[in-house]
Parts: structure tokens; C-alpha cells; sequence
């Protein structure tokens, strides 16, 4: 019994697949409270614009982005790619229903209340077949390169504050890399079968011809966009958080353990965490949103041109805009990623905490019962 009472909850360890249910508590709950935020977006977005047949917008569900396919402009449904859309699936499209907003507070209100509350939630389950998976892969992928590196650390050396710094970003650069490199594929999938309503046999016969023409890297075509935001994103998002997590544990609620949770203090350090990264990082999710739309168009056209590449790109959005055009929609990417990022973590760490304290309650049942036993034993 007094091993157990000398053993402090948060050295209580939870297993991978507890893990992985925290992760996906997190991601229903985030994408339930974002998406709403973004659904209203695309349609400010196509109010102030038509969006062009066969062209792409980028669109997220608080966890990650995906490339959406415009059916067509107007209605006119000319181009053999839609042949499989009928007229009234084309005017019931959630991103080309009618508009009628003033901003964002406005465009919530009207859609719950004309199109019914779940509109806000338009194009979401799509978007969770990858979302949720990429999302458990990412965290618990997380956590267990983080542990393993604190382990070794304090086998070699005495860990320091150099290696607080650097554990939470070897391990969250990592993990982005493994889980962006996993859906890569897939996100090139979905957005064919999206755009050409394609059978499971039908996709199975078009990725096949890809692969013969052009080799299986061409599911990875993008990629390096994608890690050139997410890996430095995730960097500078860990190790910001774990830190600024430690730092208000200590000074607010004088505890000394960064494994410690407090909801509040979670929720605060992801946002703030969330929007340092989010900051720095968008040049580099300007890029990606160019280089996403472009990929979408040419995978919808079957145009194999190569796409440019990312200086390319910088440097051209850098001639026709400065500075300014790096950084354009850092407040939008503000108020989607903030809260995201706030809500994801606080949710998992809410899980994890849970399940650490009913694995502490388990081992005190275990050690009762031992104990049991053994005083029955004696007598």
C-alpha cells in the first residue's frame, strides 16, 4: 500500500490506445465547435466571388485542411467531369446556397435560423474520415516520442532546461512529419473521388494508371508543402506549449510537475501556443493554399503539368505584394486556429487525465486486494 501512496498521479501512466481514445474525443469536439467558423467563411467567400468550375477551395474542420471541388460555375453543368450530378444536387451544394451575410456573427445566426443548425456543420463528414485518424496518429505519436525522449534524457544526463526546450520539438516535428506523410495519399484520393463521384473500383483503376505513368511518389506530389508549414508549425506549437504549460503550473498553481493538469491552464497555453505558430508559420500556409488549390485543379483536369515550386511561389507573392501579402489572412487564421488548438488540446488532456486517475484508482484496487490476500495468507 505505501508504494502506491508514495506514487503521485501524474506518474501514473495511460496506454496507447487510451491515448488514442483522449485524441479522438479531442478531435469530435473540436471539429463540432470550428467547423461552424469556417462553413460560414466559405460562404462570405463565395458571396463576394463565384467559385469557378472545376476549381478548388481550401476547406478545414479545425484539425486539418482539405481541398474542396467546385461543381460548377452558375449552374451550367457543361464540363464532362460532372456528367454524374444532376441539376438539383448541383443547387443543393451547402457552399453555393444563397447569400445574404454581413460577417461572421451574422452568417451563423441566419444560416441556424433559415437553413436549420446543421448546416453549420456542412461538408464535416467527409472531412473526419481523415481528420480524426491523422489527428489520433499525430497526438499519440506525440506522447510516446516525448516520453521515450525524456526517458533517455534522464538516463544520460541530468535533464535540463535545454531539454525541456527540445524534446517537445523533436517530438512534435516527428509526429507531424509521420502523420502528414501518411494522409497525403489519401487526401489526393478523396479529392479526385470528390470531384468525379468515382466508385471505390473506379479510384482503385485511376490511382493504378497514375502509378504506372507517373510512379507511386506522384500520391505524395505536395507533400513537401504541406511539412514546410506543419513540421515548423508543430515545432514552435509543442515547445511554446509544454513550456508555457510548465511556466503557469509553477507560478500559478505552485505545482512543479509538467505532467500536472489543470483544464484552464491547458486551454490558455494552446491558444496562445496555437497563435504564436499559426504567426510565424503563415507564409508558409499562404504557399500551401496556393500549391493545395493548384494540385486540386490539376488532379480534377488530369493535368500532370508540374506545379511550381515553393520559392517560386514566395518569391512571386513577395514581387506583387511585399510583406504584406505573405502575411494576408493572419486574422481569420487567428480566429480559426486559436480556438482549435485551445479546444483540441484542453479535450485530450481532459481525457488523459481521466484516464490516468481511473489507472491510479485500479492500482489502489490492486494493492488492496494483494493485501487482502496476504493478511489471509498470514492468518
Amino acid at each position: 500500500m505505501s508504494t502506491i501512496n508514495k506514487t503521485k498521479l501524474s506518474d501514473v501512466k495511460i496506454t496507447p490506445v487510451q491515448q488514442m481514445i483522449s485524441s479522438c474525443t479531442g478531435s469530435f469536439l473540436t471539429s463540432i465547435l470550428v467547423t461552424p467558423l469556417d462553413v460560414v467563411k466559405i460562404r462570405l467567400q463565395a458571396q463576394q466571388k463565384e467559385f469557378m468550375k472545376n476549381k478548388c477551395f481550401v476547406y478545414c474542420n479545425g484539425l486539418m485542411d482539405h481541398v474542396c471541388y467546385c461543381l460548377t460555375n452558375g449552374g451550367n453543368n457543361n464540363n464532362n467531369n460532372n456528367s454524374k450530378f444532376n441539376d438539383k444536387q448541383i443547387h443543393d451544394l451547402w457552399y453555393r446556397r444563397p447569400n445574404y451575410f454581413n460577417g461572421t456573427m451574422d452568417g451563423l445566426i441566419k444560416i441556424a435560423r433559415h437553413e436549420g443548425i446543421t448546416s453549420l456543420w456542412s461538408g464535416l463528414p467527409p472531412t473526419l474520415i481523415m481528420a480524426v485518424p491523422a489527428t489520433v496518429m499525430y497526438f499519440t505519436i506525440y506522447d510516446q516520442l516525448r516520453d521515450r525522449l525524456r526517458k533517455k534524457f534522464q538516463q544520460q544526463t541530468q535533464i535540463d532546461s535545454l531539454g525541456n526546450l527540445l524534446i517537445p520539438a523533436m517530438a512534435g516535428g516527428s509526429a507531424r512529419m509521420v502523420a502528414a506523410t501518411v494522409i497525403s495519399p489519401l487526401e489526393m484520393i478523396r479529392t479526385k473521388m470528390q470531384s468525379q463521384k468515382l466508385s471505390y473500383h473506379e479510384i482503385h483503376l485511376a490511382i493504378r494508371k497514375l502509378i504506372r505513368s507517373e510512379g507511386i511518389f506522384r500520391l505524395w506530389n505536395g507533400l513537401n508543402a504541406t511539412l514546410l508549414r506543419d513540421v515548423p508549425f508543430s515545432i514552435i506549437y509543442w515547445l511554446n506549449y509544454e513550456n508555457i504549460k510548465h511556466f503557469l503550473l509553477i507560478n500559478v498553481n505552485n505545482q512543479i510537475d509538467v505532467d500536472d493538469f489543470d483544464f484552464g491552464i491547458s486551454f490558455f497555453s494552446g491558444a496562445i501556443s496555437g497563435s504564436i505558430a499559426a504567426t510565424i508559420t503563415l507564409p508558409f500556409d499562404v504557399v500551401k493554399t496556393h500549391r493545395q488549390i493548384e494540385l486540386g485543379n490539376q488532379l480534377i483536369n488530369d493535368n500532370n503539368n508540374s506545379s511550381k515550386k515553393t520559392k517560386d511561389i514566395l518569391k512571386k507573392i513577395y514581387q506583387e505584394h511585399g510583406y504584406r501579402g505573405l502575411f494576408t489572412g493572419i486574422v481569420p487564421r487567428l480566429i480559426r486556429v486559436a480556438p482549435a488548438c485551445a479546444i483540441m488540446i484542453s479535450s485530450y488532456e481532459a481525457g488523459k487525465n481521466f484516464f490516468r486517475r481511473y489507472n491510479y484508482s485500479k492500482m489502489i484496487e490492486q494493492q488492496q486486494q494483494q493485501q487482502l490476500e496476504s493478511t489471509s495468507l498470514t492468518k
